[in-house]
């Protein structure tokens, strides 16, 4: 049903995180980044009250493990066991969460930098490829995160048909300088992800320009904007 993963760049601090799913808008209920902070996804029976959560833990200083043990200590324990939660921290520290109900053949990896899990899964050789190709990948994080996903499907990705993905990113800008979303497509929506990212990218720093000194911003050559 579900496949994510959160990935850091340590070289420039950036956090992203790219999601697929059978489920409409799944980027919407599921992904949570903050700029120096780390990223955090809810995910299987989705509570999106619980990625803000993991991400409150680490703004007040605690690691990948222990927000997660702090989220689910807190959580109703009679809905805990149906949710999958995964965390990176600023530091890169990796930590996951499945509880006993979440959905087919489900798991999490954990590497310095990345954490990947899903639910649903062809197979559990899904999140290893996911991690390692994103990790191996050259190019912007954007790029890596894309280059994770389609090793993902091409490993087996999910056992039923993916209709919804999506792929956010934090540079420290103080909002998301990408967050691009399929939220709905009968085939192929990893491709119409690679078509938006293909037109965004080039343009994602003028866009962060314009946001943080907009006297400055680039004209676009649309009326008015000459």
């Amino acid at each position: 049903m579900t496949l994510s993963l959160i990935l850091r760049d340590p070289e420039t601090g950036e956090f992203g995180s790219v999601i697929a799913s059978s489920s409409p808008a799944v980027a919407a209920r599921c992904l949570n980044l903050a700029d120096g902070v780390g990223g955090a996804n809810s995910q299987n029976v989705t509570d999106p009250r619980l990625g803000p959560q993991l991400l409150d833990q680490l703004r007040g200083g605690a690691t990948a493990q222990q927000a997660i043990a702090a989220v689910v200590d807190a959580a109703d324990p009679t809905t805990i066991g149906y949710r999958q939660l995964l965390v990176l921290d600023g530091a890169g520290r990796a930590a996951a969460h499945a509880g006993d109900n979440a959905l087919g053949i489900f798991g999490a990896v954990t590497r310095e930098n990345a954490v990947a899990g899903g639910n649903l899964l062809a197979n559990l050789d899904v999140l290893d490829a996911l991690a390692d190709a994103a990790l191996a990948a050259s190019g912007r994080i954007e790029e890596r995160l894309l280059a994770g996903l389609r090793a993902a499907v091409d490993a087996g990705g999910e056992a039923g048909p993916v209709h919804s993905v999506g792929l956010a990113v934090v540079a420290e800008a103080g909002w998301r300088v990408t967050d691009l979303r399929v939220d709905w497509v009968e085939t192929d929506p990893v491709a119409a992800l690679a078509e938006l990212l293909e037109v965004w990218l080039p343009q994602r720093d003028a866009y962060v320009d314009r946001g943080l000194n907009p006297a400055a911003a680039p004209s676009y050559g649309v009326p008015g904007d000459d």
